[in-house]
């Protein structure tokens, strides 16, 4: 699932922007509920609740989608006959001791 993500051109920033969305969204449901309904700070809650649940899972695809963007660029370094070096560092990506 993830690669298709990846293939589709859905970025794990994209992701990350998502989880902070619903966390942001979470409230504001529960805050909406809260005012314009009569039926309590127990619906308000599960309304918040229930919205708040999609962050660790949009926080989780955004790591998966990191790891393939970064297998990726080691995978497209190694086709030309490049050596993951320090500077890799500052792109991001560690280096692979696999070769070593």
């Amino acid at each position: 699932m993830i690669k298709s993500l990846h293939k589709m051109g859905v970025k794990s920033s994209m992701m990350y922007a998502a989880g902070l969305a619903s966390i942001g969204l979470s409230f504001a449901t529960w805050y909406m509920s809260l005012s314009q309904e009569k039926a309590g700070l127990d619906r308000a809650d599960r309304w918040g609740i229930f919205i708040g649940e999609w962050a660790p899972t949009f926080f989780a695809m955004g790591v998966a989608l990191r790891i393939e963007e970064t297998h990726e660029g080691m995978e497209q370094g190694r086709g030309h006959g490049m050596e993951m070096t320090e500077g890799t560092y500052a792109e991001g990506m560690m280096p692979s001791r696999a070769g070593v």
